[in-house]
């Protein structure tokens, strides 16, 4: 079963507008199926096959006389000097949509990029499913502890297999593969031990003086590893509100995984009906919405201006979104039932610092209705657009 992507639209306007077009994303979010599926007319060439390799490193520009456009390069990052040729190519033919590149190591393809085809590539980026994607597919687990526990990867949310199995292989993939070439070795098994402290912190401050002492390394080794996640796209920071940007830069920032999957595998859980009664139940759940609408963002092309507020109380909005048009206040509450009290923060800080905004709490229910000036969105109806 092929499940249809909404970057289909953001590609055709890349294609229709930079010789080369970027696809990157983590493992296993689906790159080359979408490739494959929206460009049906180009080649497909790999680079995972050794004997793609060696003929281009035989011959490279006889290689590329015979891929010349319309082609897809597949995992592109293990022939390095693809990009300096390939700059050298639309530098002469700036046809729109010659090549495509994608690769499963995006450390190395984002730095073949800038420093050879800045302002050539058209890039977008492909993350596990978002809620539009997998509703419009009709596979969006019917409760919310199952949809958070099964995660977003469209192979494991089309043909499941064992939870611990796929996330197990998954894990091993990515450090072997994608961490090993930039973490010292003797430091590997620090780094997976690291990933499962930084669980523990979903949806929370970020202290790196914690996370450094938990795992009796320096505060830069741990602001380097997050790096490496954040790049990889396993996680991303979202950073406070304030009106001045500099204080966003300076105050600690939430820490959020883009799979929830991956998350509750980290966590050690092994069964959806643990979820309920976990002490981060509501630290899943507000994970899992606030990474569906980083991803619906990043899916169309955008880079929405999110943020949490917190005052000096430690009163929070867990979600602020602001555009041109309007400022939207996100209150987020695992619970399945409305209770005025989950909004009463969310109204008072809305009435002196944002009068304007809309405001809405995502919770665990089915209801839609608006009371008291607050919009009820049920956890199963995401829509960030």
């Amino acid at each position: 079963m092929y499940v249809s992507r909404r970057q289909n639209i953001l590609l055709t306007e890349l294609k229709n507008s930079f010789p080369v077009i970027s696809l990157t994303g983590p493992r296993q979010a689906g790159k080359t199926t979408l490739l494959r599926h929206h460009f049906p007319d180009y080649r497909y060439v790999s680079f995972e096959q050794p004997s793609m390799r060696t003929a281009f490193a035989s011959d490279p520009e006889g290689f590329l006389r015979t891929y010349d456009r319309a082609v897809i390069f597949d995992e592109a990052q293990n022939v390095p000097t693809l990009f300096s040729y390939l700059q050298g190519l639309v530098d002469e033919d700036r046809q729109p949509g010659r090549f495509v590149l994608s690769g499963s190591q995006n450390f190395l393809m984002r730095k073949n990029i800038t420093q050879s085809l800045a302002g050539r590539v058209g890039i977008a980026e492909l993350l596990p499913l978002d809620q539009v994607e997998m509703r419009t597919a009709d596979l969006l687990a019917p409760t919310p502890e199952e949809a958070i526990f099964n995660g977003c990867y469209p192979e494991q949310t089309v043909n499941p297999i064992r939870h611990q199995l796929f996330y197990d292989s998954y894990l091993y993939s990515y450090v072997q593969r994608d961490v090993a070439g930039l973490v010292n070795p003797s430091n590997l098994v620090d780094f997976q031990r690291f990933m499962s402290i930084a669980a523990g912190y979903a949806g929370q401050l970020l202290n790196y003086s914690n996370l450094a002492t938990a795992l009796g390394v320096s505060v830069p080794t741990v602001k380097s590893w997050l790096s490496i996640l954040d790049q990889s796209y396993i996680t991303f920071l979202l950073a406070p509100y304030f009106k001045s940007v500099t204080r966003r830069l300076v105050k600690s920032p939430k820490l959020y995984f883009y799979d929830t999957g991956l998350l509750c595998h980290l966590l050690g859980l092994r069964k959806p009906t643990e979820l309920r009664d976990f002490y981060m139940y509501g630290a899943l759940f507000e994970n899992y919405v606030v990474a569906d609408a980083r991803k619906q963002g990043l899916h169309v092309g955008e880079r929405p201006s999110y943020h949490f507020y917190r005052d000096s109380n430690g009163a929070e909005i867990d979600l602020v979104h602001q555009s041109p048009a309007r400022t939207t206040l996100w209150e987020i509450k695992g619970t399945e039932t409305y209770h005025p009290r989950l909004t009463r923060t969310l109204r008072r800080i809305a009435d002196t610092e944002f009068p304007a905004a809309d405001q809405r709490l995502v919770y665990g229910g089915r209801e839609t209705m608006t009371l008291e000036g607050v919009r009820q969105v049920p956890w199963d109806h995401l829509d960030f657009d």
